[in-house]
């Protein structure tokens, strides 16, 4: 995406306190493949409103020129407080003297993920730092939209994509994100069960890519979930995001039709004093237990290996959608010692109730004094654990959501879980039904949405993504 270059001003040099107060320090994000939250700095006050400077005239004494600084200088660092002075009319801002050559106010914009890793690998945005802002979108094939016309729309997506995670306007562009950079925008795709259908290959479509079972607990509206074709899009600018949402869907246009759309949010980065596992809306540090890439078996657990039905598919994953509402006002009546029991962590810090800080393993055969578990027999964190189901796990990498309120005054709010795995009947599915038979916070949560797509790996230099599936 091209940059404005801000027309050159001067300012007067401000006091030391003036700088001080709109200074922050440097922070870092979390390491990528966790999953969690990038954390910065953040805790600082917002400087107090300042009166403007005087403005200059022909009679000043020579003009004084702030020098360029680097106000914010590492990936993850909060954005720069502003001085911003108020008047009856409005607000202006006032900021630093610029050069020719401008200085970004933060290095969050200039964060770039690669759409094709070097010396190939999985797509971006799954093992990507959770960022800001999401958006999830399904697509369905317009009718006579066959395999021929699929691929030239995946080529035209894959286009598209790349030249946005770079930075660069696509095709046709908007302009909506003009002077922005990346902002670790990631795109990722994936095929939906009746993808195959539609476009004649059958065949090629995997096993583990049947039906999810239907759970006890789910009031699923057919209209929000599945669908042919998913995207995910994640920046850490809004503005950034919604201009990948437009010109992606923009290049649908005649051969595919939107079937649903959420939006989901996470922290900005840089919001929290030190980088830490995300929280969702419930209060509760979210993620604690995700598998990590040191983890010896974390490829095995997350990406397909060579060994699957359609090759294709190796090196690529699994992702479960489901549109999670939670019943917050119901949850936030609970006391806060009800809401620990019910997770089986403590919601200060995400330590297990056993003890220990967030990163300590759970002892799930404590004992307390009267012999009943120290953690709830029906604790999520107890059911949900690794632990409980034969070594399951998958790498959850969630959204926050919030549609507004519904007509009885409750928050139409929750959690857009997404996870990743490598085989999905071993992994969520096995979870999930145990969870749905005894989870103590299943009365919480209503599941209405769901959908199951096959994410392949990245595309090839000069290919697109999904190219060995629909020209193999």
């Amino acid at each position: 995406m091209s940059k404005q270059t801000p027309r050159k001003q001067s300012a007067r040099k401000p006091s030391d306190a003036q700088q001080a107060a709109g200074r922050k320090a440097p922070g870092t994000e979390s390491g990528a493949g966790s999953a969690k939250a990038g954390g910065g700095t953040g805790g600082g006050r917002v400087p107090a409103p300042v009166a403007a400077p005087a403005p200059e005239t022909d009679e000043s004494p020579a003009k004084e020129q702030l020098s360029r600084r680097r106000l914010l200088g590492t990936v993850g660092a909060a954005g720069a407080a502003g001085l911003v002075v108020g008047a009856a009319g409005g607000a202006a801002g006032v900021s630093a003297a610029q050069d020719d050559t401008p200085t970004a106010l933060t290095t969050v914009g200039s964060t770039r993920v690669p759409f094709r890793p070097s010396g190939g690998g999985h797509q971006a945005g799954i093992t990507t730092p959770l960022q800001a802002k999401g958006h999830l979108v399904a697509f369905d094939l317009a009718p006579g939209t066959d395999r021929k016309a699929a691929a030239a729309l995946l080529r035209r997506w894959s286009r598209t994509a790349e030249e946005l995670m770079a930075g660069r306007a696509p095709d046709a562009d908007t302009g909506v994100a003009l002077d922005a950079g990346p902002s670790s925008l990631t795109v990722t795709f994936g095929f939906g069960h009746s993808f195959f259908g539609r476009t004649g290959l059958t065949k090629r479509r995997p096993v583990a890519l049947d039906p999810l079972p239907d759970f006890s607990a789910d009031a699923l509206d057919p209209d929000r979930s599945n669908g042919d074709l998913w995207i995910q899009i994640g920046a850490d600018d809004a503005l950034v995001a919604f201009h990948a949402l437009r010109a992606l869907q923009k290049d649908a246009a005649g051969r595919a039709r939107l079937r649903w759309q959420m939006n989901g949010f996470h922290r900005t980065p840089g919001a929290t004093a030190h980088p830490m596992t995300t929280r969702n809306l419930m209060g509760q540090i979210d993620g604690t237990n995700n598998p990590k890439p040191s983890d010896k078996d974390f490829d095995e657990r997350i990406f397909v290996g060579r060994d699957a039905d359609q090759a294709w598919m190796r090196g690529g994953s699994y992702a479960v959608v489901r549109r999670i509402r939670m019943l917050l006002d119901d949850w936030e009546k609970r006391s806060r010692h009800d809401q620990e029991k019910v997770i089986g962590r403590r919601k200060d810090n995400g330590a297990p109730l056993t003890g220990g800080s967030e990163s300590t393993p759970m002892r799930l055969d404590a004992n307390r004094p009267d012999g009943l578990p120290v953690i709830p027999a029906n604790a999520h964190a107890r059911i949900a654990a690794p632990e409980s189901n034969q070594g399951a796990a998958m790498l959850r990498r969630p959204f926050s959501y919030h549609d507004g309120f519904r007509e009885d005054g409750a928050p139409d709010a929750g959690l857009l879980f997404i996870c990743w795995q490598a085989d999905p009947l071993r992994a969520f599915t096995q979870v999930q039904r145990k969870l749905d038979r005894g989870d103590a916070l299943s009365p919480f949560l209503r599941h209405e949405a769901s959908g199951l797509f096959a994410v392949p790996p990245a595309a090839e230099p000069g290919g697109y993504v999904g190219q060995p599936l629909l020209e193999g």
